[in-house]
């Protein structure tokens, strides 16, 4: 899942990390001989796996499954599984890894199985080409990770503020406000105007990224670093791009200001506190458990301004220290199949790269009642199968994070914007350099 990218309140942060660090302290899984395996599966965010579970351990009743993490944001996650790689212990038998950190963790696969010495080849098929190939190390040789979804972009709106602005809030009319971003901004403004009491957008950096994956997607094909991994957030357009026209919505004051992934933020999403949210199709699930069930209806789905994107998806990976790896990558090939896909998808939201699954009425007929019956297969599933990638490079998670600072600190009035850009290609380059 894309999550995605996700900062969460600082003491949520320290009771995560203790438990996951307690909890990790012999590693994944049973010592051999303990009666029934069990298998410890580490995520973030929603990934929608739990009935999953359930069905595997029904047809393999000599499986346990224990999942940790779920709702833990990626900054919390990627530093102790880096930790648990490192010291040879203390990982799940089966751990995901986020898109943006795929690079990085295959510079030392022999941390991983290589799952094409467990019969993986054959499996290739179910799997879109550039997803298969994302989980490969640059010789090919080993397969360090099964895909698991893509992130095909929307955005989610309020239709009660809508109706309260004075807006369209039927989604075809919707989408027609907002073609491109400019056009974004004019709605924003529209609403603005009609003091609501609720900011347009939740946050900047939501946008940002959504921007500048769409915009590299449709251009150079990578963001912070360039295919020979070489860092140029100061020179591809793309960044450039997508920080000018984040300025735009900033000067325009239709950001609320909340922190992706803070305590506010999810306070926000439940006192009605914005309209509009940059919205890849794993974002449904975060939605729906932050605003509750009180807000069932209220929410629905309208197109993207540009032409498309894709924002998220990550891979699951067995790590070589588990003490149960044919059961792992047992597991793994579950979860990841094109049922295991389309499970996820139902749960929480996140968007197969199997194009099996993608195919399947399950998926292409997909409603969500949440989302006031929005066609979601339709709207995430259509032009998935040429979703186009985003090469991510070595150190994406840190250069990408002391850009959102820099955007951050324009958007909570710390900088202007020349000073901010100034900030996010200094510290990027600094980050990239530890």
């Amino acid at each position: 899942m894309a999550v995605f990218p996700r900062r969460r309140l600082a003491a949520v942060a320290l009771a995560a990390a203790t438990a996951l660090l307690v909890t990790a302290g012999c590693g994944g899984g049973d010592e051999p001989g303990d009666g029934p395996v069990t298998l410890t599966v580490d995520v973030f965010g929603q990934f929608g796996y739990e009935q999953l579970y359930q069905e595997y351990m029904t047809a393999n009743p000599g499986v346990k499954i224990v999942e940790r993490g779920t709702g833990t944001n990626l900054d919390e996650y990627s530093p102790k599984l880096t930790q648990w790689l490192a010291a040879g212990r203390g990982a799940g038998d089966v751990v995901a890894i986020e898109e943006g950190l795929l690079v990085e963790y295959k510079a030392n696969p022999a941390n991983f199985v290589n799952l094409l010495d467990h019969g993986a080849a054959d499996l290739k098929g179910n799997f879109l080409e550039w997803k298969w190939n994302a989980g490969l190390t640059a010789d090919g040789k080993q397969l360090i990770g099964l895909g698991t979804d893509v992130g095909g972009i929307a955005i989610c709106y309020r239709k009660d503020l809508f109706q309260k602005a004075g807006l369209p809030t039927e989604r075809d009319a919707v989408s027609k406000l907002w073609p491109t971003w400019p056009d974004y901004i004019a709605t924003g403004e529209r609403f603005t105007a009609a003091k609501t009491g609720a900011s347009f957008l939740d946050g900047a950096t939501n946008t940002f990224n959504t921007i500048l994956l769409q915009t590299a997607g449709n251009t150079t094909g990578y963001s912070y670093y360039d295919t020979s991994e070489k860092l140029v957030v100061d020179s591809n357009p793309a960044v450039r791009q997508a920080y000018d026209t984040t300025m735009d919505i900033i000067d325009s004051g239709l950001s609320g200001k909340y922190g992706s992934w803070s305590e506010e933020w999810v306070s926000a999403f439940k006192q009605s506190k914005f309209a509009t949210i940059a919205c890849p199709a794993w974002m449904t699930g975060v939605i729906e458990a932050n605003a509750g069930a009180d807000a069932q209806g209220k929410w629905d789905i309208a197109r993207v301004p540009g032409n498309g994107g894709n924002w998220g998806g990550s891979h699951l990976a067995v790590p070589k220290q588990s003490k149960h790896q044919a059961e792992a990558i047992k597991l793994a090939k579950f979860l990841t199949s094109a049922k295991g896909q389309i499970g996820a998808f139902k749960a929480k939201g996140p968007l197969p790269s199997s194009p099996q699954a993608l195919d399947d009425p399950a998926i292409t007929g997909a409603t969500n009642a949440y989302f006031s019956g929005a066609p979601v297969g339709a709207i995430f599933g259509t032009g998935a199968k040429s979703l186009k990638p985003v090469y991510m490079g070595p150190k994406n998670q840190a250069v990408r994070t002391e850009v959102e600072n820099a955007v951050r600190t324009v958007e909570l009035g710390q900088r202007n914007p020349a000073q901010g850009w100034t900030d996010a290609v200094t510290n990027a380059k600094k980050a990239a350099a530890k």
